[in-house]
């Protein structure tokens, strides 16, 4: 390891010896454990970073990461200097904080992290993930970036980024996860996400069942914030699909008739729908995709300029990994980070939509405060045989417990450790004609990344050296 690394190594050290909830398996969300007067006096110290650029800040269960990825990249295409807070990272913690696209020099960090420790020496109780969010900003301020967008860390009503004041405030798709922390009700994980709307500030909110809208609904009103709401005020439908991409149409609800004379006599001269493409699969990344666009839409009343053009080549070239992606087609390795039941079910479309006929092997890790057997009730219908992993994170369900709750699904299974070996076993054991499909965690979709990767390249030395 050389000296720029070792210093990374340790500036990461400094950042995880304070408290890391994401690696607690139990902890109780309150005030107590997230008061956000330590992050705002941290800010304050930092001279508040967060307030010198436009924020675009998104919640909800799952998606926000993909929806995030897309307004950021059709705001790049528009020229402007982009930041991009996200977590967890995939492979390499800078992932988190990124600028036009690029994650952040790990010597970036080291200095940040320097710059930052007077003052968080003066804050008692300062935990692992409001420094992170801390040194996001904080880079984001120093790179002068014009616009940063800022996903949700965990819930919203006490994350550490919610003391942004966002020019649109997004909450996508909500279902049910981290129910010990946020609620075992939608409402109640209804009310946690929707603490990001801001009085006066814009809301746009995914399709939604009726018990989580009916929240978000009450707590816009309450704060006099004007909500667009997908399914409502504007529709979205998939229109093609293929291995590489997909594509939608989205159109707000006064031009519902123009839409109804365009799919039932084709396009006329002068007018055409928004038809987007983006090479994210499944039928979520069509919502996702939606709910993006028109939270761009929000923003230009808001006085941004983006084009229609702009937007469109953003969504084009986005890059979100390990979200139903090919890693090869011929026979498939599909890996995808679904964690709790709705995504499982997102996943299992999405296997029956672009992998008709396969049978698949499914390798499976996951947290043991995850709803393992409610993912296991949707997959399981298109699963023949199991391979349990785990990655090396302290949450981590054992492989012997995953494979016990396939068996009492039926499923004939077995525990194969680390995940990089149960990587190369899935593939021996699918052979030409069934389809590997890796799942379960963020962790296990990373680690089965970095094992294919190193697969392609062993295989690339052997044919160049033959």
């Amino acid at each position: 390891m050389n000296e720029e690394e070792m210093a990374y190594q340790e500036a990461l050290d400094y950042l995880y010896s304070f408290v890391d909830y994401s690696l607690t398996r139990a902890f109780r969300y309150s005030p107590e454990k997230f008061d956000l007067g330590r992050m705002e006096k941290l800010l304050a110290r930092l001279d508040n970073p967060h307030r010198k650029y436009k924020v675009f800040h998104l919640a909800g269960t799952k998606g926000k990461g993909s929806t995030a990825a897309m307004i950021a990249s059709a705001l790049r295409e528009a020229g402007y200097h982009v930041g991009f807070y996200t977590s967890p990272h995939m492979h390499d913690f800078a992932e988190r904080i990124q600028v036009d696209g690029q994650s952040i020099n790990h010597l970036d960090i080291v200095e940040l992290v320097n710059q930052i420790k007077p003052h968080v020496a003066m804050i008692e109780h300062l935990t692992t993930f409001e420094l992170t969010t801390a040194l996001g900003f904080l880079y984001f301020a120093q790179q002068g970036v014009d616009i940063a967008v800022v996903e949700v860390g965990l819930g919203g009503r006490l994350d550490a980024t919610n003391l942004v004041d966002p020019m649109v405030s997004v909450i996508t798709s909500l279902s049910y996860d981290h129910m010990a922390v946020l609620g075992y009700t939608l409402s109640q994980i209804a009310a946690e996400k929707a603490g990001i709307i801001k009085p006066g500030r814009p809301v746009v909110l995914a399709p939604q069942k009726d018990e989580a809208r009916q929240v978000v609904e009450k707590i816009a009103k309450e704060r006099g914030a004007s909500l667009t709401l997908l399914g409502r005020d504007y529709f979205y439908a998939p229109w093609s699909h293929s291995m590489e991409s997909q594509s939608l149409l989205v159109w707000p609800v006064e031009a519902q008739q123009d839409i109804n004379d365009f799919i039932e006599l084709g396009e006329r001269p002068g007018w055409k729908p928004p038809l987007l493409k983006i090479p994210l699969l499944g039928i979520h990344q069509v919502e996702n995709a939606a709910t993006a666009y028109v939270s761009l839409q929000i923003a230009i009343h808001q006085g941004l300029a983006i084009s229609e053009e702009q937007i469109e080549r953003g969504f084009s070239r986005v890059y979100w990994p390990g979200r139903f992606e090919v890693l090869r087609r011929d026979p498939p390795l599909i890996v995808d980070s679904a964690h709790n039941r709705d995504s499982a079910l997102k996943l299992r479309l999405a296997i029956d939509d672009y992998l008709p006929g396969f049978p698949v092997l499914l390798l499976f890790g996951a947290s043991e405060d995850k709803d393992v057997a409610g993912m296991f009730n949707e997959l399981m219908p298109r699963v023949h045989r199991v391979i349990a992993s785990e990655s090396f994170h302290p949450r981590a369900m054992s492989a012997q417990k995953l494979v016990e709750l396939s068996h009492q699904f039926g499923r004939p299974a077995q525990a194969v450790l680390p995940v990089e070996k149960a990587l190369s076993m899935a593939l021996d054991l699918a052979g030409t004609n069934t389809a590997v499909v890796a799942t379960g965690s963020l962790f296990i979709a990373a680690a089965v990344r970095e094992g294919w990767q190193k697969i392609e390249k062993e295989q690339k030395v052997r044919v160049e050296g033959i």
